[in-house]
């Protein structure tokens, strides 16, 4: 994975969104990876100010590497602003971005394809609080967050409080889907190459936001202990997620198995990720290690694959 290390790398972190300290977190490892590996590297924390942006990125750097998260990091915003400016930069583009941001318009076009999806409906805030809107058990989530910022789980012997008034901030638009027990499972992609597959296993019955970045919040299996047949049909949906999506660089894609039903008939998507976390419980970095690639190597890779995409 070596190249040219005489570039001078922007690292964007921070923002504004729910995943500001996830952001801060990668951004500031990814840095130090970057440097030693030779960069010349700056870390920029991205605020809702554009001349501000545009100043931090003077001197212009030969690449910027992405490290936000969340809304005005990973939903086409920040893309669409590198792209205005001509500067590469990694992860994927636009189009892509926005649309694996917005999870009922990725399970529409991944249904296209043959990816096994959840039943979900789209509800508003309003009906949601009104009553349930499909029978229990179900999962509600924003629909354009990550890090399961805000998902929630209604089971048939739950009181209906789910959403509160004043508790739920996450837009009027709100994707229930049935949910689907069983193990949850992630692949991650690294440009045209499925990784592997770790089963996550969460010390509580949810991994929500605190299991996926408390220590002791949750164990992972890599590789996951699940059939050979189950494994391999899980790297290829991830991969086809990836190229259907549109994703460049990496992603990472999510998956309910249903280890009850036969063979591969248990696998459901969740989301894709196109801005996989860099923490040190992140799940990208740790299969890229399983297989022999460091942590500072895999950064390497990815800000020499950065690029505009207009």
């Amino acid at each position: 994975m070596d190249g040219n290390r005489s570039k001078h790398v922007a690292v964007l972190l921070g923002g504004w969104s729910a995943e500001r300290e996830v952001s801060l977190v990668s951004g500031a490892r990814i840095a130090e990876a970057l440097e030693s590996k030779g960069y010349t590297v700056t870390a920029v924390d991205v605020q809702r100010d554009l001349e501000g942006l545009v100043a931090a990125l003077t001197p212009r750097p030969d690449v910027i590497f992405n490290a936000l998260h969340g809304k005005g990091g990973e939903d086409g915003l920040i893309q669409g602003v590198l792209e205005y400016l001509g500067i590469p930069y990694t992860h994927s583009g636009v189009l892509a971005s926005a649309v694996a941001m917005d999870k009922a318009m990725t399970k529409r076009l991944l249904s296209t394809v043959g990816m096994p999806v959840a039943e979900g409906v789209i509800a508003t805030k309003e009906q949601v609080l009104a009553g349930h809107v499909m029978a229990p058990p179900y999962v509600v989530k924003p629909v354009d967050e990550g890090s399961s910022v805000g998902v929630r789980i209604v089971r048939e012997s739950d009181n209906f409080t789910v959403l509160e008034e004043d508790s739920w901030v996450y837009g009027r638009r709100v994707l229930v889907e049935k949910f689907v027990p069983g193990r949850e499972l992630t692949v991650g992609v690294v440009g045209d190459r499925a990784l592997t597959v770790t089963e996550i296993v969460p010390a509580q019955a949810f991994y929500d936001y605190t299991a996926k970045y408390a220590d002791g919040g949750s164990v992972h299996v890599c590789p996951a202990q699940i059939p050979e047949p189950v494994a391999g049909e899980a790297m290829r949906l991830a991969l086809l997620a990836h190229q259907t999506l549109g994703c460049s660089g990496v992603s990472r894609t999510d998956f309910r198995w249903d280890d009850s039903l036969p063979g591969a008939t248990g696998l459901c998507f969740l989301e894709t990720n196109t801005q996989p976390g860099f923490t040190p419980t992140s799940l990208l970095p740790e299969q890229a290690a399983a297989l022999g690639i460091s942590y500072a190597d895999l950064c390497a890779w990815i800000v020499e694959h950065a690029r505009c995409h207009a």
